[in-house]
């Protein structure tokens, strides 16, 4: 499609760009049951998952995945219906997902951490059909709310149904998830998993436009308030697969991909179990996050010649780098190949330690759900620049455009063409334009219209993210537009303070958010929560802290309030959830 080529001129592509990989390339208008198809003929046996000590080919994936849905078009399911898919990461989860996909059926991932009215708020949103859950989940977090939803019927299953390599099953069971989970299910009607496995298969011949028609709705991470529904659609799903393929360097036979993110996510959507398709390679599949030490055995113990490639947050390579006996797990040392850290800025120390002490590769991402989730990444093959999200990704269009305007007719500040403003003092609003940017947002028309706009006779997304372009066509990101805090006028910047923090010895991790400021003279305060390493606890005070900064930093940057806390909170990808802190503080209640 000619609307996704960049023009080749941009400064990106004459500095990190990794050799081999095209600028632009031609998208596909097929759907994922079509993209699933030709990796099916391509790989058929070859290993597409493993989970609990059990291996499925594509060839078995796809009958199933057919099984399936032949089942759900016989329940009556259609094209345009909605899914709710309340699955940890297992082997029904991507089966689930690619049978909904092939009847033009709507899959949406739910977070099974969730509370009932979250689940509740999930499904009216979407307006889901059908739910797909495991039995144990049911009754503490379905049963209390399906009564007030339009659900028609449930289909359940059993962590370890397909789960046939388990030996012997409670031994593993009891070493990869604590107990065997099950639990009862009475919704009327309800269908076993693998009953409907059972299905001959029979697939309805269905039409749509892969170009408009949603393959899932991705719920926004609702850092800004409550999650919003994002529509994306099967060409921006392929598309964006297409790009991370590219900057792979190709397709990648036998490349094993670590799911320790979740399916529901739109990071572990694309970039574990879309990616590990495309690239014809398999993902290795973690019913939830494991501890560091269960995560490196497992890993060391996987038969993987070609490597893995691994897609998280800071946080996890952090740990890995810093595991004190890492020297237990030899096979370690070169198997953790193309690493992806995302969800956050990737540091030049953790980046260090983690490739000397693994030998693997570990560049920055960036990406967020109204992008399928991908926008960029750094340089996987050769030198890639630090403090930046690297290089959008082939076919993807970036410009710093003026945050404060209301919509893009002025044009980039700077979008890597001459006359771009360059540099820390040419701030504004990262605008990206790709075959992956989102349709809408469901049912939500005037925040479509605030978040994709157009300029130049193209659609862009107004990520809410503030940063600048540097003149070799990177960007650095700043914050979020909304978290930004306004301190008697001046703008503060909370990962800037955060990562001010955490130059002190004794701060082991901070979050930082905005307040109302109590003398009303200000506007707003800076507060920050603040973790100390074990051996300084007790040993330094927040008045102390707080006067350090004073020492270190600008007077209006500086935090008002420091309150030590044992742990900083963080979402399921290990993103800081400086929101959960700021809402819980009495002076922001106050504010209310």
């Amino acid at each position: 499609m000619a609307d996704w080529q960049v023009n080749e001129q941009k400064a990106w592509f004459h500095k990190w760009w990794p050799q081999g990989v095209p600028f632009n390339v031609n998208f596909e208008r097929i759907s994922l049951g079509e993209f699933f198809e030709t990796q099916r003929k391509k790989y058929p046996n070859d290993n597409i998952m493993y989970f609990i000590e059990t291996w499925m080919t594509y060839e078995e994936a796809g009958q199933a995945i057919d099984s399936f849905a032949t089942a759900l078009h016989n329940l009556g399911l259609k094209t345009g219906d909605v899914v709710g898919l309340f699955l940890p990461n297992c082997f029904q989860y991507v089966i689930s997902f690619y049978a909904c996909a092939k009847l033009g059926v709507i899959a949406t991932g739910i977070n099974p951490t969730f509370k009932p009215l979250e689940v509740l708020h999930q499904i009216e949103i979407t307006n889901v059909k059908v739910i797909i859950t495991l039995d144990a989940l049911y009754e503490e977090l379905i049963k209390p709310i399906i009564e007030k939803t339009r659900v028609e019927f449930v289909i359940y299953t059993s962590i370890i149904d397909l789960a046939s390599g388990l030996s012997p099953i409670k031994k593993v069971l009891g070493k990869l998830i604590g107990k065997i989970p099950k639990g009862k299910v009475d919704f009327e009607p309800s269908y076993k998993f693998l009953d409907l496995l059972e299905t001959q298969p029979n697939l309805p011949k269905v039409n749509f436009d892969p170009t408009s028609h949603p393959a899932t709705y991705l719920m926004t991470g609702g850092t800004t308030g409550v999650p919003k529904a994002t529509v994306i659609t099967h060409f921006n799903l392929v598309s964006n697969v297409r790009q991370i393929v590219e900057i792979f360097g190709g397709e990648q036979p036998g490349l094993g991909d670590v799911g320790a993110l979740p399916l529901f996510h739109s990071f572990g959507l694309t970039a574990i179990m879309n990616v590990a398709i495309g690239v014809g390679g398999w993902m290795m599949l973690f019913p939830r996050p494991p501890p560091t030490e269960e995560f490196l055995k497992e890993i060391d113990n996987i038969d993987a010649p070609k490597g893995l490639a691994y897609a998280g947050a800071e946080i996890l390579f952090k740990r890995i780098a810093d595991f004190p006996e890492l020297h237990k797990f030899p096979n370690i040392m070169g198997k953790l190949r193309l690493n992806v850290s995302g969800a956050g800025p990737l540091h030049a120390p953790v980046r260090d330690a983690f490739e000397k002490n693994t030998g693997g590769r570990i560049v920055e991402g960036y990406g967020l759900s109204e992008a399928s989730p991908v926008v960029s990444a750094g340089n996987l093959f050769g030198e890639s620049p630090m403090g930046t999200i690297g290089m959008p990704l082939p076919g993807t269009d970036w410009g710093i455009f003026d945050a404060e305007a209301s919509n893009l007719e002025k044009g980039p500040i700077a979008d890597g063409l001459p006359g771009s403003k360059y540099g820390e003092e040419n701030t504004g609003e990262l605008c990206v334009c790709g075959p992956q940017v989102m349709k809408e947002y469901l049912n939500r028309p005037e925040e479509t219209k605030e978040t994709i706009q157009k300029w130049d006779g193209r659609l862009w997304l107004r990520t809410g993210d503030i940063g600048f372009m540097n003149d070799d066509g990177t960007v650095a990101l700043r914050d979020r537009k909304k978290q930004l805090i306004k301190v008697a006028g001046h703008s503060v910047f909370p990962k800037e303070v955060e990562e001010m923090l955490m130059k002190n010895e004794a701060v082991s991790e901070a979050a930082v958010a905005g307040l109302p400021d109590p003398s009303g003279k200000l506007g707003e305060i800076t507060k920050a929560w603040v973790a100390l390493k074990p051996e300084y606890v007790g040993k330094i005070t927040e008045k102390e802290l707080i006067t350090w900064a004073e020492e270190n930093m600008t007077k209006w940057k500086c935090p008002a309030l420091i309150e030590f806390i044992d742990e900083i909170p963080k979402s399921i990808l290990g993103k800081v959830e400086r929101r959960t802190l700021q809402e819980a503080d009495p002076l922001f209640k106050k504010g209310l």
